[in-house]
């Protein structure tokens, strides 16, 4: 079997990669073990407060940084569909995305799997759960829901070998490569030039590597790097909301549209029909829902 490796660049606390969740799920789905993924993080705030500034949502132009994050969270929220709640600006905001970055980094020393496990438990509890996940503890707690070894991950976590991989992360992130640079997808953020997320380079067995900048979030421009590299599609056509959520875990209304390839208004009367027969459960955030099972 060829594996492509998908460099998967993005940030627990980044809204846009919140949003790209439904491709990436139905990009996961369709290609399966085709795909092994590394997930890099970015770093998006050393330390949030005054001082903060990042392009992207003109973050730390307004009076700031908290007002200017709830703003742009309620963009993200109407451009992507996904279930976001930026109360937590103003009521628990986070200091920094660099605890919750190496703590991802932490799980990765348990395979890619349950990486993305432990990432998708941070997005939820940070998205629209609004936790404050941004100290050793929570993050701990957090590892839990994720299923993966605590014990391990509390050593690793604390280990100088995470802090030296989230410093390479950072290092890749903040040197864009030109084809980044050619795609308009680089940013500047605290002062330094970084790679927009969500971002992902496909590398073939080959070598051959194709770059989706800045659009990460589009399931066909991921779909077509797969494809490009080397990775043979698994599954096609409708993943159905139980199916998706047996396979997934907890997932929102718009990710159930993804996956099952139907109109919204559609899979919404079929999610709630499974939750009237006690199928599944709603569970209701500041901008959409998100599904589990009964």
């Amino acid at each position: 079997m060829m594996t492509v490796h998908v460099r998967f660049y993005t940030d627990p606390v980044c809204p846009w990669s919140w949003a790209g969740e439904p491709a990436l799920r139905r990009l996961m789905w369709e290609f399966e073990a085709e795909l092994e993924f590394t997930w890099v993080m970015g770093g998006l705030a050393r330390r949030y407060g005054s001082e903060y500034r990042d392009e992207e949502g003109r973050i730390g132009h307004g009076p700031d940084c908290f007002t200017d994050l709830i703003s742009h969270w309620l963009d993200v929220a109407a451009e992507g569909s996904m279930p976001l709640d930026p109360r937590i600006w103003k009521e628990s905001p986070l200091s920094s995305t660099y605890p919750a970055c190496q703590a991802v980094k932490a799980a990765a020393e348990q395979g890619p799997q349950a990486a993305y496990r432990y990432l998708r438990s941070l997005r939820e509890g940070i998205m629209f759960e609004r936790r404050k996940l941004d100290h050793a503890d929570s993050l701990i707690a957090a590892a839990g829901r994720a299923r993966i070894d605590l014990a391990r991950f509390e050593i690793d976590l604390r280990s100088h070998a995470i802090t030296e991989a989230f410093g390479a992360d950072l290092d890749e992130v903040r040197n864009p490569p030109e084809e980044a640079r050619a795609a308009g997808a680089v940013r500047r953020t605290e002062g330094h030039e970084r790679i927009s997320f969500p971002s992902a380079v496909f590398i073939g067995e080959d070598g051959s590597r194709h770059g989706v900048w800045g659009q990460a979030k589009s399931h066909p421009a991921l779909r077509e790097a797969a494809l490009v590299t080397g990775a043979r599609q698994v599954n096609e056509g409708p993943l159905e909301p139980l199916e998706a959520i047996r396979r997934f875990g907890r997932c929102a209304t718009r990710e159930l549209e993804v996956l099952a390839d139907r109109p919204g208004p559609v899979v919404e009367a079929e999610v709630w029909t499974l939750a009237r027969d006690w199928k599944l459960r709603p569970v209701s955030a500041l901008t959409g829902t998100i599904w589990e099972r009964a």
